[in-house]
């Protein structure tokens, strides 16, 4: 919900970066790889109860995920490049409960419902996508993507928000977790009725949304 409303405010910062980069030789996929560590590493840090530390990385994760794009629009962009940045993102957000759980068992059952809400939102994401790209529907509303961004609630931005809000406060984890969890499966049930009205006419010719 809020990634559309802070992209005009983050990407010029991004894209100056990026421009930085690709410049002294840095790759998109070595930025993307780069990012990945440091979400690996946050998790990390979080099954070790190091919640101070896990903020930092996650943080960092998030910063460097958004270079990667701005790298790759001031080298190469490659439909490679947005397969392994796609696959990153949704290992680390399911990687992230997960760690909340190895630290504290009794976390399991809301970690389990968090990651099932991000199989909802990641399958319908992903689904239309497939559709759209099929369709030759294009949309600019997220800025220039790999795949067509069918939006929601819960977004990128909703989503890093309430994990660095569970690194600062982990007691919060469990009520985080199901209202997270809630908000993403209004979210998957918004992109299915979202999908039905723009879907359903099988003869219904490409077109640009958003």
């Amino acid at each position: 919900m809020l990634d559309a409303y802070l992209r005009p405010l983050v990407t010029p910062v991004l894209d100056r970066a990026g421009r930085w980069l690709a410049r002294r030789g840095f790759t998109a996929d070595g930025v993307t790889v780069a990012g990945f560590v440091l979400g690996i590493a946050a998790c990390i840090a979080i099954a070790s109860e190091a919640y101070g530390l896990a903020f930092i990385l996650i943080a960092g994760n998030r910063i460097v995920d958004g270079l990667d794009g701005a790298v790759a629009r001031h080298s190469r962009i490659t439909d490679y490049g947005g397969f392994i940045d796609l696959v990153a993102d949704f290992l680390i957000y399911a990687a992230v409960p997960f760690a909340f759980a190895i630290a504290d068992h009794d976390r399991a059952f809301a970690a389990g419902f968090l990651i099932l809400s991000f199989v909802g939102t990641g399958t319908t994401f992903l689904a239309f996508a497939a559709i759209a790209a099929r369709r030759n529907m294009t949309t600019d509303r997220h800025g220039p993507k790999s795949l067509y961004y069918l939006g929601g609630l819960a977004e990128g931005t909703e989503t890093i928000l309430v994990f660095l809000i569970m690194t600062l406060v982990p007691r919060w984890f469990d009520e985080l977790a199901y209202g997270f969890g809630a908000l993403c499966w209004l979210t998957t049930a918004g992109r299915v009725w979202q999908a039905t009205l723009v879907l359903r006419d099988e003869n219904q010719p490409p077109h640009s949304v958003g």
